[in-house]
């Protein structure tokens, strides 16, 4: 991560405790792969932590053999994505990490199909060995260029997930809009997208991913998450605006129906805005794409 040259008080202390609590973890695994330096460790919980580069930002939390476990404050409020889909019959997650959100969905929702893709085969290994994360009938790990599988997908899906990032923020080439049209094209009829973004004080280009989500879905919705540096945004293909309210009630009986250990309706209703204008940014393209990115 590439923060700006000043920093908010609460961010210096939680990078500060980040260090403390890493000089302290037991490091199961260490290894430089194509595209990382990929690093697992263990605290006395027994909490397993997935970092890139050692940044000191945590790609995942996972408490093995439990998937209701979310450790990251994102991890849950990402999850706002199902008050739009009813009953989602498949979704593609970009991003394996540690599995943590394939692995809470695939138990909650056992007879959706879900697609995990992830260019990092050693990423995939990862999960696969020290993260519990197991393939079947339903859950498939695919080691690919997300963009590419996106762009040569076969069956729509009703939720994207966009949770891609390298050592310093999200691929350039899977924040343009020309990714984003992909990603919209791939979409079933009433189909949504949900994208992980950091926030304008460690993502130098947070407004123009924001103002480049605004120009290719009809609608977009913004989602704070308590406590961290992530915004969760939310696009849809038509313009059907949902109020707060409406949606909060929508999340917190999903969350009570599948049993969720939060309530995901006071995520929703505390995090809640509706980018109604356009954000007085650039929308970033292809053609612009730094010589140097991930």
């Amino acid at each position: 991560m590439r923060p700006h040259k000043f920093l908010p008080l609460a961010f210096v202390i939680a990078v500060a405790l980040a260090v403390m609590a890493l000089a302290q973890d037991k490091v199961l695994y260490e290894k430089q792969s194509p595209y990382t330096l990929i690093t697992v460790t263990e605290d006395h919980q027994g909490l397993r932590t997935l970092l890139f580069d050692k940044n000191l930002v945590r790609q995942s939390v996972v408490k093995v053999g439990d998937p209701d476990h979310l450790e990251l404050p994102y991890a849950r409020v990402v999850l706002a994505g199902l008050a739009f889909v009813d009953n989602p019959r498949r979704v593609l997650i970009v991003g394996l990490g540690g599995g943590t959100l394939p692995s809470f969905l695939h138990k909650h929702y056992p007879q959706t199909v879900i697609d995990v893709v992830d260019i990092d085969p050693d990423v995939a290994d990862v999960a696969r060995r020290f993260f519990g994360v197991r393939e079947d009938a339903t859950l498939h790990i695919h080691v690919a260029d997300g963009r590419r599988f996106i762009e040569t997908a076969q069956k729509p899906y009703d939720i994207i997930f966009l949770d891609a990032y390298g050592p310093d923020n999200i691929p350039y080439h899977l924040a343009t809009r020309e990714f984003l049209q992909a990603v919209r094209k791939a979409l079933a009829p009433g189909g949504i997208v949900v994208g992980n973004l950091w926030d304008r004080h460690s993502n130098s280009l947070y407004d123009d991913m924001v103002r480049t989500y605004q120009a290719v879905f009809d609608e977009l919705y913004l989602f704070d998450v308590p406590a961290a540096g992530n915004k969760i945004l939310i696009g849809r293909q038509q313009k059907q605006p949902i109020d707060r309210e409406a949606l909060a009630r929508r999340a917190a009986w999903i969350a009570r129906g599948k049993g969720f250990r939060f309530d995901l309706g006071d995520l929703v209703r505390s995090g809640y805005h509706r980018l109604d204008a356009p954000w007085q940014a650039r929308i970033l393209t292809d053609a612009d794409r730094p010589k140097k990115t991930e």
